[in-house]
């Protein structure tokens, strides 16, 4: 599974790459990280073009950051396009907590989860983690 990393979260993937790696979750799954900038998305991309993107491409798009407000929002645009085979998005509950361990286990171990029962989300518009 690639899970595409919003902007807003670009410095903790090597965090989460490791706690994956080290509580042995890269053992069982496939897992790849890849930034907007990689994925060949500007940072100011609107969160429509953003969610096509992930969408159309089969990633989890993993963010903290994506709000309601206008026309272009993340939650507008899963209200009006998201559909019984969408994929779901992960959003952080709390990105400042992210530098604890103990929490980043936690949204580590949920988006392993995800990942590994990934049927069972499509649909489901948002996911909260941990």
């Amino acid at each position: 599974m690639i899970i595409l990393v919003d902007y807003n979260l670009t410095g903790y993937v090597i965090l989460f790459q490791g706690t994956l790696a080290v509580d042995g979750w890269l053992d069982l799954l496939s897992i790849r990280f890849v930034t907007l900038q990689e994925a060949g998305l500007a940072t100011d991309t609107n969160d429509r073009i953003i969610w096509r993107f992930a969408q159309s491409n089969q990633m989890l798009l993993l963010t903290a950051n994506r709000n309601a407000k206008g026309e272009d929002s993340l939650e507008q645009t899963i209200r009006e396009e998201g559909a019984s085979t969408s994929l779901p998005v992960i959003t952080i509950g709390n990105l400042d907590r992210l530098v604890e361990r103990e929490y980043r286990e936690q949204c580590s171990a949920r988006l392993a989860d995800i990942v590994l029962s990934i049927e069972n989300y499509l649909g489901v518009s948002r996911l909260f983690i941990p």
